[in-house]
């Protein structure tokens, strides 16, 4: 699908399934929860729920790290230009 869109100009904005970063493998740009502290915050809770506590009881937990990523190669392939701005304030840049 993402050559498809390269080949058309088309920006995608793909989902992340099975923990795969949707940019590493062809998008252009994400921001969203932190993928690496997903894992963390998953053990601590089924640690609370595996020490009695009632999962019913426990509050709704909202992502506190977030990821900015922005994929050079995509960009370029699309006759993009990020900014230098922009790509300062990425966490990661993919070449």
């Amino acid at each position: 699908m993402s050559s498809s869109s390269r080949w058309h100009h088309i920006t995608l904005s793909l989902p992340c399934t099975n923990g795969a970063n949707p940019v590493a493998i062809g998008g252009l740009a994400k921001y969203g929860p932190s993928q690496s502290s997903i894992p963390h915050e998953v053990v601590v809770y089924a640690g609370r729920i595996l020490n009695g506590e009632k999962p019913a009881d426990l509050p709704v937990q909202q992502p506190t790290k977030f990821e900015f990523v922005i994929n050079l190669r995509t960009a370029n392939e699309l006759g993009l230009t990020i900014p230098p701005a922009l790509l300062a304030r990425a966490d990661e840049v993919i070449e």
